[in-house]
């Protein structure tokens, strides 16, 4: 056993003492400006905690929530693996009952945590680490809905999804403020998704690839005509995402910055390991010689994402922790591996998808040791278990 563990990082090289002890001074902050969650999600969320137990962790609800779309992702790849269909009709509904007991779960288990009083920095690393991992998750989930195939339709959903927490997460780490906009991707967007999923249940995912001047009749004619609705929805996404959400984090991180005396300029080379992560997938994809060609696209995706999850979450740890805003991680290596021999054309169909199979289990194997490592430290710095809610007189004790 010590053999095997010392192939990996010791607890200290993720996270020091003197950055734990840094977690006294945690206080979440959000802002969150929707109009749905103001006159009615709101509500909806304050009933839904009551129908659970007390002795329910605010953790194990976040987790409960993931796994629905875990669920989800195994339908498709078991009914739908191409990701296309059109498959039964009660699958786009499962698709969508999942993505909003998802959503309900990761809104109420904060309220759980204030309920119980078990509120802890624990819970925002766990939390977020969850929905960095569901932007690749529901990423699938959406395309299949969609019926976007294995294709670049998918992909760009997964692009969207990723760049949007980033830079969410960057400017939390610099705002020290989760901030959601009047129209944002927790509640709108996914409110969006949830109809969507529901619209192909009941027509059929075929209603997004018609022509797009018959989708969109009014502005059809702005697009190329060879483009379907789905093209054209997934370009008003990618605009209104830039400069509605990204740049936005820009001006929040500006202003920050400016309040605190510090330099704006210097934070922005911290986005430059996300688009080295998107650059890396581009590449390898455009370059491949099996992964969009023999469908093995939900395996490199599950891989991808897995690495992004660790990114953002040493992004959310650092915050947390107020440690420096973290620039590597070693989970990027595979992929970064990957672009480049596919891009030199060194891979033949088998060996390229054994290095991708090789690379999956490898990221998330490192994943799952850094996580598990990473909470084993939070619960026993601050005398709190992660899936079960200790006695309060037990936790005073201990801190």
């Amino acid at each position: 056993m010590e053999c095997i563990r010392s192939y990996f990082p010791s607890g200290d090289e993720y996270v020091t003492e003197d950055a734990l002890k840094n977690l006294r001074n945690y206080k979440y902050r959000a802002v969150d400006k929707s109009f749905l969650t103001k006159y009615l999600y709101r509500h909806y969320w304050e009933w839904a905690v009551t129908l659970f137990p007390r002795w329910m962790a605010p953790n194990l609800i976040t987790l409960t929530g993931l796994s629905f779309e875990i669920i989800d992702v195994a339908l498709v790849l078991l009914i739908m693996p191409d990701l296309e269909g059109p498959g039964p009709a009660w699958l786009y509904f499962a698709f969508g009952i999942g993505m909003w007991l998802y959503s309900t779960f990761d809104n109420v288990d904060g309220k759980q945590a204030r309920r119980t009083g078990s509120s802890s920095p624990l819970g925002e690393l766990f939390d977020h680490g969850c929905d960095a991992l569901n932007c690749t998750i529901a990423g699938i989930v959406e395309a299949s809905a969609f019926g976007c195939g294995i294709s670049w339709q998918t992909v760009t959903i997964i692009f969207m999804t990723t760049a949007s927490f980033f830079f969410s997460t960057w400017e939390e780490y610099h705002t020290g403020v989760l901030y959601l906009g009047y129209i944002n991707g927790p509640t709108e967007i996914l409110t969006f998704a949830v109809l969507a999923c529901f619209a192909s249940g009941i027509w059929g995912p075929q209603i997004w690839h018609v022509p797009v001047t018959q989708g969109l009749p009014l502005i059809g004619r702005l697009f190329p005509a060879t483009w379907e609705l789905m093209d054209a929805l997934l370009a008003l996404t990618v605009v209104a995402m830039v400069f509605g959400h990204c740049l936005i984090c820009c001006w929040n991180v500006y202003a920050a910055c400016k309040e605190q005396k510090r330099s704006f300029w210097a934070t922005l080379p911290q986005l430059a390991q996300y688009f080295a992560f998107a650059v890396s997938c581009y590449v390898w994809l455009r370059n491949s010689t099996t992964i969009l060609a023999d469908n093995h696209l939900v395996l490199f995706l599950i891989t991808a994402g897995t690495a992004f999850g660790r990114i953002v979450s040493k992004i959310i740890l650092a915050h947390l922790t107020e440690m420096p805003f973290p620039s590597y991680t070693v989970q990027m290596i595979p992929l970064a591996l990957g672009a480049v021999f596919s891009w030199l054309g060194l891979f033949t169909p088998r060996t390229e998808l054994a290095f991708l199979v090789i690379s999956s289990v490898f990221v998330v194997v490192a994943y799952l040791h850094w996580a598990l490592v990473v909470i084993e430290r939070f619960c026993e710095f601050l005398g709190i278990n992660c899936l079960s809610i200790r006695p309060r007189k037990h936790r005073e004790k201990t801190q």
